[in-house]
């Protein structure tokens, strides 16, 4: 079980006054305007929001894992999920991929500008006619003397608009499938890249979403990250941290749904009395309450798993899965508490649950986790 650690504690109060100060003045606006301003970008990396945990040689604070996820679930308990979900990309899914399969030279170059803030990163997996099952991507990237040349496309990126380098899934075996999957670092700066319009959505609205579209775009041989063909490998290997920092979200999420929901039902009046009085509110809290303390065991114990390198892929999508449920089911049961007023945008439990329904589907959808699991008992 993870201990108390005092030098956590201080850290979040400092990350929650961050939010409190630059972030809660304006992300109402944020969300109307469809994105989150690059200036943010500048100041969460200013004050050492990002990407904690690489290590110092790399510019980071070494910091365990756990520092990290921890900002990912704060700012989804303030209501705050787009970020939170743009953290996460950059954080704990963009920069593990370099940190743990790049080169040295690739570290060295990529890893101190994302810690800072100058670059941002998304990943690129998803693709018009290929989500859940990444074996069936198009997007190629063939070898032509000192760089891969690189065509097709990407749809649903996560920081699409501010992103500044994308680990892209690619083929450079077009004729195999998992063999001919790769990973490559794609500098968004590079001729024949262009970003599509910021995709409109139903929640995190201020969370950029694009697509994105390559067009011959020459990739410098050096930029493949690992090894040719292994690229489906490393998802494999990766994909139990995005779904943890996932679950981290939605469990964030549901404590701040329970946060807003608790002061709301003690000044709602009704029938002469504060809603909080009358058993269904109780009885309905109560479950959220217990839903939440289930959803943490579950994550602090992956957590463990993940942070002594024994986190399986079967026990990843499980807690994806669980916890996301759980978390639309408490936005859904708590908002319902507040009759109609649940319904206005004005009122924070209305954005917990349109911002609740996306993570049952990005990261690979719960269909697929429940796929995953069910080959663990039943193989193939």
């Amino acid at each position: 079980m993870l201990a108390y650690d005092a030098d956590l504690e201080l850290f979040k109060d400092n990350f929650k006054r961050f939010l409190a100060e630059q972030v809660a003045p304006h992300y109402e606006q944020w969300e109307r305007e469809g994105m989150v301003p690059r200036s943010l970008w500048s100041a969460l990396g200013e004050n050492g929001f990002l990407c904690v945990d690489v290590p110092e040689e790399y510019g980071g604070y070494g910091v365990p894992t756990h520092y990290s996820l921890m900002l990912v679930e704060e700012s989804a308990r303030a209501g705050y999920s787009a970020i939170s979900t743009g953290l996460s990309c950059h954080s704990d899914i963009a920069a593990p991929y370099i940190l743990h399969i790049g080169s040295e030279a690739q570290k060295q170059y990529w890893l101190p500008k994302m810690v800072s803030g100058e670059v941002v990163g998304a990943i690129g997996m998803t693709e018009p006619g290929a989500g859940s099952d990444l074996q069936a991507m198009r997007t190629s990237a063939i070898l032509q003397d000192d760089h891969y040349v690189l065509n097709g496309s990407k749809t649903f990126i996560s920081n699409g608009q501010h992103a500044d380098l994308v680990v892209l899934a690619v083929k450079t075996d077009p004729q195999a499938r998992a063999k001919g999957v790769s990973l490559m670092l794609v500098d968004t700066q590079l001729e024949g890249f262009k970003k599509g319009t910021n995709l409109d959505k139903i929640g995190l609205h201020s969370q950029d979403t694009s697509e994105l579209f390559f067009d011959n775009v020459k990739v410098p041989k050096d930029q493949l990250l690992g090894q040719a063909g292994q690229g489906f490998a490393y998802l494999m290997q990766e994909l139990p941290r995005e779904r943890t920092a996932i679950a981290a979200t939605a469990l964030g999420a549901i404590r701040g749904s329970i946060d807003v929901t608790t002061a709301y039902v003690k000044e709602r009046q009704a029938f002469g009395q504060a809603i909080g009085h009358f058993q269904n509110t109780r009885f309905v809290l109560a479950q959220a309450k217990i839903d939440e303390l289930a959803t943490a065991a579950f994550y602090n114990q992956n957590l463990e798993l993940y942070m002594q390198g024994k986190l399986d892929v079967e026990t990843a999508a499980a807690l994806k899965s669980f916890s996301t449920d759980m978390q639309m089911k408490v936005a859904d049961q708590l908002l319902q508490l507040f009759g109609g007023y649940g319904y206005m945008t004005e009122y924070p439990i209305s954005r917990f649950f349109v911002d609740a329904r996306i993570q049952r589907i990005y990261g690979g959808t719960n269909e697929i986790m429940k796929e995953i699991v069910a080959r663990s008992l039943l193989g193939r």
